[in-house]
């Protein structure tokens, strides 16, 4: 299978904003045995303005735009030096790619996109994309454009034709409430059909199934599926749960393909 696989910032560092190693470890060691496997392996991973943050030593995440996109310049570099040494442990070749909102909207660019991520899939490279945070403003305000690196992995999926979709989260998956205030909460295991009022429940504000970023995951699942590429949402607590997924294991929440209503 072609897999396109998203990290966010929760899975790759501590609360503390620093690098998880452990974690990180595990899931480059997880991804580099799924690839030798026979699967393709494509990352979009977030964390650039962490990274940068730590490696200036500030304080705390700054507020103001272009301290953010400083940060990000910086933590870019070093959040592909670490990739680049733990896959490379495990003797695979990583590639960065940075993208902006332009990039994905002009069709030439898009092209071009397809074109080097399916060369260096042939090659046996796993590219790792981000979106150009140090140029592109849009995931740092939130608004337009990607806006979100569940956005962004979902673009990549369709434009390069995945198989499937995983996103890693702090969450289990999509539950039936928010399971922080509900103890009677259930995590939906499969989702065959995402109804608009599901669609609209999840991208209300402060609802329980528009905390943890549920919204822009649900967003992510309704353009993917359309275009016959299943999802999965998981905890990245466990990077080894990954095996499970590509096994077709019941973890965490899967959309299937081609069930939406339009």
């Amino acid at each position: 299978m072609r897999l396109v696989v998203k990290v966010g910032t929760s899975t790759l560092t501590h609360s503390t904003g620093l690098l998880n190693i452990r974690r990180v470890e595990r899931l480059c060691k997880t991804l580099a045995d799924i690839e030798n496997s026979g699967h393709q392996v494509i990352l979009v991973s977030s964390g650039a303005i962490g990274m940068g943050v730590g490696k200036l030593n500030l304080d705390k995440k700054p507020t103001d735009m272009a301290t953010k996109q400083a940060a990000a310049a910086v933590g870019q570099c070093e959040l592909m030096y670490i990739y680049d040494k733990m896959f490379g442990e495990y003797n695979h070749t990583v590639a960065q790619i940075l993208l902006t909102g332009n990039d994905v909207d002009n069709e030439v660019h898009r092209e071009n996109i397809r074109s080097t991520i399916n060369r260096l899939l042939e090659l046996g490279v796993i590219p790792i994309i981000n979106e150009n945070d140090s140029v592109a403003t849009s995931e740092i305000d939130e608004v337009n454009a990607l806006g979100d690196n569940d956005t962004l992995a979902a673009i990549v999926s369709v434009c390069i034709q995945a198989d499937m979709l995983i996103l890693m989260s702090d969450i289990d998956g999509l539950y039936t409430a928010d399971p922080r205030k509900d103890p009677n909460a259930e995590l939906i295991h499969v989702v065959e059909h995402l109804t608009r009022e599901l669609e609209e429940a999840a991208g209300e504000a402060g609802s329980a199934l528009g905390t943890g970023g549920m919204h822009t995951k649900v967003r992510a699942a309704k353009q993917v599926c359309a275009h016959g590429i299943d999802m999965v949402i998981t905890n990245g607590d466990t990077p080894e749960n990954l095996y499970g997924i590509v096994n077709q294991e019941s973890i965490g929440t899967k959309f299937l393909r081609q069930n939406f209503e339009g």
